[in-house]
């Protein structure tokens, strides 16, 4: 499992450390660097992040405010050379709280306590099979393994089965996130598609029934790395 994460703040010797550390922890993958909250909330509009390594005072906007103002962000570590917003952070349920300067024993420790909180919240799901959904006026059972795939229509989505399309009142990105994710895989900024239920890829496309869906340009690689484990090649002689 690699962890993808973005380093946000806007001093350079900041995130020069940071990035050290990052590369010396092999389930740890920098997805980007940013020097205030406006170029992170940029970077979030097509980029999948599963942890912020966030600054606090920024010009323009505050790591803070940013958290507030943002609906689920990812986990996030707040890496400050304050520790008056301390216990303000975690009214926003960060994930941990790193004093500068941050000596690599006490980043390893939020990385471990991190994945295992990872690795817990991912056999939760996996071992869910449905879940009830909200959906013309009534509770509704929704089978994974019958879902094709999701689309998002702004702080909807739209569930396609065979047999049903429904909608329910709930952002795209929070709905994946009660997925299972050996199942279920982001394939566009607007769809999460069953990985089982693929029938082609082509391009920058894939099919699913008579449906073709786009692939994202920042999610390809994704994609490919993912699908990549399902393909048969001819061995060379």
């Amino acid at each position: 499992m690699k962890i993808k994460c973005v380093i946000t703040d806007d001093e350079p010797l900041a995130r020069k450390g940071l990035r050290e550390y990052i590369e010396k922890v092999d389930i740890l993958e920098l997805a980007g660097e940013c020097k205030n909250a406006i170029e992170l909330n940029n970077l979030l509009q097509t980029t999948k992040v599963d942890l912020l390594f966030l600054d606090i005072e920024m010009p323009y906007l505050s790591g803070l405010d940013f958290l507030a103002n943002m609906e689920n962000p990812p986990l996030t570590v707040i890496t400050s050379a304050y520790e008056k917003y301390a216990l303000k952070s975690y009214e926003f349920h960060v994930s941990d709280y790193l004093l500068k300067p941050i000596s690599f024993a006490r980043f390893m420790k939020a990385i471990n306590n991190i994945q295992v909180t990872m690795e817990k919240a991912g056999k939760e799901i996996d071992s869910r099979s449905y879940v009830f959904v909200r959906s013309n006026k009534q509770l509704k059972k929704i089978i994974f393994e019958q879902i094709l795939f999701i689309e998002s229509m702004e702080n909807y989505v739209i569930i396609n089965t065979p047999s049903s399309k429904d909608i329910v009142s709930i952002p795209l990105k929070q709905f994946g996130v009660i997925l299972p994710q050996s199942s279920f895989m982001q394939v566009h900024r607007s769809y999460i598609v069953n990985i089982n239920k693929i029938d082609a890829v082509t391009g920058n496309q894939l099919k699913i029934g008579d449906k073709i869906l786009p692939i994202g340009r920042s999610q390809r690689e994704d994609v490919m790395r993912i699908l990549g484990s399902y393909i048969i090649s001819p061995k060379k002689e």
